[in-house]
């Protein structure tokens, strides 16, 4: 059997369909809580130079807006829920976030090392 340049991409799509959800898995996971404009915790530290998930759960009242320009993500979660976040590896550094919704309470950082 010849392998074709359109079998090839059909064969390295399929590769990749299923193993991106096995390197997910593989990202170190953090869970930062967030409650009416207070996170917690309120610094969390990762291993610089490698990939790893964030998971937001607001358990306020309200919605809230975790939001980083350093970190380049922005997202909205409603009351009760949660959202999961991939950071792509990170400089040794600070990284500031907050909750948008509650600004002035509402900051943390994220330290890579």
């Amino acid at each position: 059997m010849r392998l074709t340049p359109s079998l090839f991409r059909a064969a390295l799509v399929a590769v990749t369909i299923v193993a991106a959800p096995a390197a997910l898995a593989d990202d170190p996971l953090h869970k930062l809580t967030a409650r009416d404009g207070a996170f917690e915790p309120a610094t969390i530290e990762v291993a610089a130079g490698k990939r790893f998930r964030l998971e937001v759960s607001n358990e306020g009242k309200s919605a809230m807006e975790f939001e980083s320009r350093e970190l380049k993500q922005e997202k909205v979660i409603p009351p009760g829920k949660k959202a999961t976040l991939t950071i792509n590896a990170l400089k040794a550094g600070e990284y500031k976030f907050v909750d948008e919704f509650h600004e002035k309470n509402g900051q943390g950082k994220i330290v890579a090392k």
